[in-house]
């Protein structure tokens, strides 16, 4: 293996870009992530966040701009950054015919981990991802989750200092991947850089730092607080009432109003100015007979923001067009 560069950021990215033919996918996107970063790349699909992983892996040249991952230079040095990373799939990528060790032997010699430390290796994977007890199973049988830890014991077996992990937890139980996130944030406390992709704003919550790719483009970079706090421009109601999908039609005429979402047993309302809108909500649920259990102004979820910020940058490219026209 290559001698890897410690600095403080392991991914840093500057005009990003990734064009076929005249679609542009990835248009320039700037960021760094420090060393020991949990860092989300939240986005609706066909927000092309695969593309950018696979850029970051050094599996697809970028059109334009520069990064570097792991200190190797993203257009000179790819085969360099793939030996230097662990990558792990949406999709379960190992050998189902094969037993737990088995998996982690193949992938020693695929990593050229020296003979000496092979068990060594071998021992810390079982042991950071609880299959002691299934060390001679074969990995068919095993359920999703363990499937899982193995996926991501093999993919971190070489010790390197930036792991990604696209869509990690899709098709898990909830309990298997809150026990994930647990491995997770051992490995960033030891210091390994996680780059991660989720649909799953609970997962979100559990990244140091978010970026909300739409459209190709990085619309906004933050922790979960800062995201909540300083890019969302409106304000939010919590609406707790008796028929919540009629409150919601209704709520949505009044002036003022952005949209309004189920959310758990009531309504979320994101408004322009919540203090002025809670009267209109009260009086529009009172012409229907629909009784109010409590509203107030509440710190947006991530998923407000999301919506918000991905329906603003919509309203921003529609009133470019009507312009140019």
């Amino acid at each position: 293996m290559p001698e890897i560069h410690q600095k403080e950021h392991t991914v840093t990215l500057k005009d990003l870009s990734r064009r076929f033919g005249d679609f542009t996918a990835v248009n320039r996107i700037s960021l760094d992530v420090k060393r020991g970063e949990i860092f989300g790349f939240l986005g609706p699909n066909g927000a092309v966040k695969s593309t950018t992983i696979r850029m970051l892996c050094g599996i697809l040249a970028p059109s334009s701009g520069s990064g570097t991952v792991a200190g190797f230079d993203i257009v000179r040095e790819p085969e360099l950054i793939k030996t230097a990373i662990g990558y792990m799939s949406q999709k379960f990528s190992l050998y189902e015919d094969l037993t737990v060790e088995e998996n982690i032997d193949f992938y020693s010699g695929i990593y050229r981990i020296p003979p000496g430390k092979k068990a060594e290796r071998r021992e810390w994977v079982i042991e950071m991802a609880g299959l002691r007890q299934h060390r001679s199973s074969r990995t068919s049988v095993l359920s999703a989750g363990w499937k899982q830890r193995l996926a991501l014991g093999c993919a971190i077996l070489h010790e390197p200092p930036v792991i990604f992990l696209d869509e990690p937890t899709s098709g898990v139980d909830p309990i298997s991947r809150r026990n994930f996130w647990d491995l997770i944030y051992r490995l960033a406390e030891r210091g390994t850089t996680v780059f991660v992709t989720t649909h799953y704003m609970d997962e979100a919550e559990y990244c140091d730092r978010l970026g909300l790719i739409y459209r190709g483009e990085l619309i906004a970079c933050g922790s979960p607080e800062e995201l909540k706090t300083r890019f969302m421009k409106e304000e939010v109601v919590e609406v707790l009432c008796d028929r919540p999908q009629d409150a919601m039609a209704s709520i949505e005429k009044i002036g003022g109003v952005r949209h309004a979402a189920l959310f758990g047993a009531g309504l979320h309302v994101v408004a322009q100015d919540a203090a002025a809108t809670m009267p209109a909500i009260a009086d529009a649920l009172s012409s229907l007979n629909i009784t109010v259990q409590g509203m107030e102004a509440i710190l947006p979820s991530l998923e407000d923001v999301f919506v918000s910020l991905l329906e603003a940058r919509d309203r921003m490219e529609e009133r470019q067009r009507e312009f140019r026209q």
